[in-house]
């Protein structure tokens, strides 16, 4: 049974103690394995002695009075940023409003961010929201928070500032590709409610549907969605559907396996592998497509990543929908929620690589879609609209072969002007044609 779990992608794992031994006479030892173990042991034992000596050396002789609760938080993060780029700790309260987040609803500006080079990069601004609102774009660079230099600060500290009271301001400085100078935004805080998932018809036929994130909402909105274009397309008339996961972070592994489940009949939608042979899961579609075998196509681009990359290779591995846009971002890893007991909060670990159904991880190299499709960018945001993706992250994990480098993020705000929804539009009506629409076939390598 998987264990609660959370952004962005989430497995189980199980706890394990550290035992420290200390080295015996090398004659005692019969088997080799065992003196090696305990070899290792005792360094690892010396190394947490070291630990010691410099945290009593920072108590007793720096300059001011440290806090000791803040020595062992900064000791522990630096730890755990020194794994990969997503793997953190979260104090108390920093694991209690993820927990909200979760849920979709929480207090803040709307933004999705990420640490880069000491400073906070926007991954994507949440549809809807007061960052949104206020004209914040992928790619900015967070410099400054209420006159306040993020430089110093970790991820989780920047977060707590750009979090606050509802009508509250925050004033933002940001560095933006293709201006000489900073822009200063002032933001009203709000409370942000998600709505994960959004649905229109084009024209009268087409059923298109938008997912934002994978939060505990999306598939039970994404089954309102479905249900709701049933009873307004007749059948016969319905061409077919599209699922937008275009500029879409990520979010709850059980809900990027229960969204793919809602489009196949059955097969692997995903599996996760540990370090441990003992520790790969494989989810499986259940009976039953919503879409009653309605063909399917899925825009991704290169702020798509995590679950939206779960989804969007399992129905590219199944042939069940053809993927149209540019290059994913690439994250193929899961981190699993720790929680540490007695309100000390918990540790987001990556745990376990994720992999399609075909066997294939998209670790720092992204999901290729079936068709590419560029979109035409105006000159004052050319030249940051593409993502670096996580090749680019300092400390990532590496991919099985060659990595790849992100791709174009930019999504037209007008959909008139969208190239990749026109295309999916036309597809599904039949008025151009290519050789990836309707997918054809099955992979052999697909297990049965």
């Amino acid at each position: 049974m998987m264990r609660k779990s959370f952004l962005v992608l989430l497995g189980a794992v199980s706890g394990a103690a550290l035992t420290l031994v200390a080295v015996q006479p090398r004659a005692i030892f019969s088997d080799m394995t065992a003196y090696a173990k305990a070899a290792s042991s005792a360094d690892t034992y010396r190394q947490l002695n070291l630990f010691g000596d410099v945290f009593e050396r920072v108590r007793s002789d720096y300059v001011e009075k440290p806090d000791d609760a803040k020595l062992v938080e900064s000791a522990i993060n630096g730890m755990l940023a020194g794994l990969d780029p997503h793997s953190s700790y979260m104090d108390g309260k920093s694991f209690k409003d993820m927990q909200i987040q979760t849920r979709g609803e929480f207090g803040g500006l709307g933004i999705e961010v990420t640490m880069e080079d000491g400073l906070v990069k926007v991954v994507a601004p949440i549809d809807e929201t007061p960052a949104a609102k206020a004209g914040i774009l992928a790619n900015d660079i967070i410099t400054h928070l209420d006159e306040e230099a993020v430089q110093g600060l970790t991820l989780n500290q920047a977060v707590e500032k750009m979090r606050g009271p509802v009508n509250t301001k925050i004033k933002l400085k940001i560095m933006r590709k293709g201006l000489d100078k900073p822009l200063d935004v002032s933001i009203t805080r709000d409370i942000i409610r998600v709505r994960s998932v959004r649905s229109r018809t084009e024209g009268d036929d087409v059923a298109y549907i938008r997912v934002s994130q994978f939060n505990e909402q999306t598939t039970d909105n994404i089954k309102k969605a479905l249900n709701d274009f049933a009873n307004t397309i007749p059948a016969d008339k319905l061409k077919g559907y599209i699922i937008d996961l275009r500029n879409n972070p990520g979010g709850l592994l059980d809900q990027a396996i229960s969204v793919s489940d809602a489009f196949l009949e059955k097969g692997e939608i995903v599996s996760t592998r540990g370090r441990n042979t003992e520790e790969t899961q494989r989810f499986n579609a259940r009976a039953g497509d919503l879409t009653k075998n309605k063909p399917i196509i899925i825009l991704i681009n290169g702020g798509s990543a995590s679950a939206s990359e779960i989804v969007a290779g399992a129905l590219q591995d199944h042939k069940r929908a053809t993927v149209l846009g540019t290059r994913s971002f690439g994250k193929g890893s899961v981190q699993t929620i720790i929680p540490l007991g007695g309100g000390s909060g918990a540790l987001r670990l990556t745990t376990a690589r994720y992999y399609t159904p075909s066997g294939k991880s998209i670790q720092a190299k992204g999901i290729t879609p079936d068709i590419e499709v560029l979109q035409d960018v105006p000159e004052d945001v050319k030249g940051r609209t593409d993502t670096k993706g996580e090749s680019s992250l300092r400390g990532h994990l590496k991919a099985d072969g060659e990595e790849q480098t992100g791709s174009q993020s930019y999504v037209p705000p007008d959909p008139k002007d969208d190239k990749a929804l026109k295309m999916a539009v036309d597809l599904l009506r039949g008025t151009v044609t290519h050789s990836a629409f309707p997918p054809s076939g099955k992979r052999a390598s697909l297990p049965q």
